[in-house]
């Protein structure tokens, strides 16, 4: 039988809302989502590190560094900053009483920080701006997340971390971070409207998809009265071949997957699922969906799509939504 999940334990699907799905295959497509009331107040456009609070620094130092070859860049004794590629962190450690995953998030904004400051505050949101988050980024802007009160980090540019970008173990980025939230209709405002991400997917009434690129997300949130904080955080590898590459260097450091290989339907990435020492959910995937052209509205064609051309819909919670190679795995999909 599967696990049940616990807060901060879980891996990924998709699920919102009131947007338009588009047709079968073959087709013509429905007419696009509306659009939204006004221009939003800044650009993200990426996601560029997540936070960890945990009692135990040193192992999950180690894991990141000896099990997922992450680069440490800083550390002091209380904080440890690590990286996959030029920027300098994409995921921050922070030594603590208790573990807290996504302790905050960090976007790259497309405006000056100043003028997006100005607009932010005109949306009605307090704005703290930080010079002391980061040795990488001195000017931080920290907006707090609707519902789930998490702190967001809004950042124009990052440091370099001097890591080169030849083929290695590590996984090439930070893909994106899934959350639970009490519902999902503020969340999707407050990420579209105000920081200017796109509708990507939705699953059922329970799971939305939220891109800032052309990567199908980089922000999707979980419906739950029974759960907060994390759901998973996702790592990309290259290919097929890196990511069994890492899977067989995770086995040789006694990592065990919980759930898959499989392939998601909404992204269409393959997916697979393990714990960190502090029970995170870490998603390695790869063959994520890309937009490349926002005025076309869908996602580049692939093999495996179900539709043609493949728009943003809401998917029914079944198997080609969750795990179109099966099984589903009930624990990871408690809500």
């Amino acid at each position: 039988m599967p696990q049940q999940p616990t807060p901060d334990q879980h891996p990924a699907l998709s699920a919102p809302d009131q947007d338009p799905a588009h047709s079968a295959p073959g087709s013509a497509p429905e007419p696009a989502p509306p659009a939204r009331p006004t221009p939003p107040a800044v650009n993200v456009s990426k996601i560029g590190y997540v936070g960890f609070q945990t009692p135990d620094l040193d192992r999950l130092v180690e894991h990141y560094t000896k099990t997922l070859d992450f680069v440490l860049v800083e550390r002091d004794t209380r904080r440890a900053f690590l990286t996959t590629s030029f920027d300098h962190h994409c995921v921050v450690l922070e030594q603590a009483p208790r573990k807290q995953s996504r302790s905050f998030v960090g976007y790259q904004i497309t405006e000056d920080l100043d003028s997006a400051a100005r607009r932010l505050r005109a949306s009605g949101y307090q704005v703290e701006q930080r010079s002391d988050i980061a040795p990488s980024t001195p000017n931080v802007l920290i907006v707090e997340e609707p519902l789930t009160g998490a702190p967001i980090h809004l950042y124009d540019a990052q440091a370099g971390s001097g890591v080169d970008g030849q083929e290695t173990l590590r996984p090439t980025k930070l893909g994106h971070v899934a959350a639970f939230t009490p519902q999902l209709a503020p969340l999707q405002d407050f990420y579209q409207d105000l920081l200017g991400f796109r509708w990507s997917d939705t699953i059922g009434d329970f799971f939305v998809f939220l891109r800032c690129n052309s990567d199908h997300h980089a922000a999707n949130f979980m419906a739950s009265t029974k759960f907060s904080g994390m759901h998973h955080v996702a790592y990309e590898t290259r290919d097929l071949t890196h990511l069994q590459t890492m899977l067989d260097h995770l086995a040789t450091r006694s990592t065990r997957l919980e759930w898959g290989p499989g392939r998601h339907g909404p992204g269409h990435n393959i997916f697979t699922y393990h714990r960190d020492p502090d029970g995170n959910n870490i998603e390695l995937f790869t063959q994520l969906d890309t937009i490349t052209n926002e005025a076309n509205g869908y996602f580049e064609p692939r093999p495996w799509h179900e539709d043609y051309p493949q728009y943003p819909k809401t998917w029914e919670a079944d198997l080609a939504a969750i795990n179109s190679w099966g099984p589903i795995h009930e624990g990871q999909i408690d809500h």
